[in-house]
């Protein structure tokens, strides 16, 4: 069945000697890997290579068989040219970071048109913008809406958070309950939009502090996620 799609790339990996796997959360049928074959071989090749950059938006006519598990592409195109995500250093740190935690949270084979818009959305914000220090932590935080396990905002003048539970609490009451600098921080971003991003002041330790925080709170919420490798990285290049 030929099939016409928006997508993100996710990821890519050498496969054999010419070839090349790529995942991509698409707009109709959420996370599907396909198999590019050939495109290492020549520099006609090396051009289509250039359209799977992390985080890439494109669209795709892809040949889709149900329950085969690399899909074809027949046709790839740019949907959406970035000016600066690839280019600029600490924004291409920050690429390559949500790539993977992406990679590691999307699992499913099913749309999700909301999820898909969010992430299109937000990517286009980032490219555009100069002020993006706190991108990251709000960008995981409202994840967390489509993949299920948003904070619950009742009782939120408590003074602990049981990341385990995704509800504020008056005392604390297991070893995930959290307190202090990241819980004042959780409840200033949970009313945040990307625009105000800027009112967030908060120093390289608080921010990297933060990010372990909800990156922590991903493992308790999603049991196949896995802290990214990229992470240390990205704090070097971010920090």
């Amino acid at each position: 069945m030929l099939v016409n799609t928006n997508a993100i790339v996710l990821s890519k990996i050498k496969y054999r000697d010419n070839d090349l796997i790529v995942k991509c959360y698409t707009k109709k049928y959420g996370t599907i890997s396909f198999l590019l074959r050939g495109v290492l071989k020549n520099k006609k090749g090396n051009t289509k290579v250039a359209y799977f950059q992390l985080l890439s938006q494109i669209q795709l006519e892809i040949i889709y068989k149900n329950n085969r598990s690399l899909q074809s592409i027949k046709e790839v195109r740019i949907n959406q040219l970035y000016s600066s995500l690839h280019s600029n250093v600490v924004k291409s740190a920050i690429v390559m970071f949500l790539a993977e935690v992406l990679s590691n949270s999307l699992k499913e084979e099913e749309e999700n048109e909301l999820l898909f818009s969010y992430i299109e959305t937000t990517l286009q914000w980032l490219d555009t913008h100069t002020d993006y220090a706190n991108f990251h932590l709000l960008f995981l935080l409202n994840l967390t809406k489509y993949l299920g396990f948003y904070p619950e905002t009742i009782n939120s003048e408590f003074n602990f958070f049981n990341l385990e539970h995704g509800k504020f609490e008056i005392e604390a009451k297991s070893k995930h309950s959290i307190s202090g600098e990241n819980l004042t921080l959780l409840k200033q971003l949970l009313g945040t939009t990307f625009d105000a991003l800027n009112t967030v002041k908060i120093n390289a330790k608080q921010r990297q502090s933060f990010l372990n925080m909800i990156l922590r709170y991903f493992e308790l919420h999603l049991g196949s996620f896995k802290t990214p490798k990229s992470l240390q990285i990205f704090n070097q290049v971010f920090n």
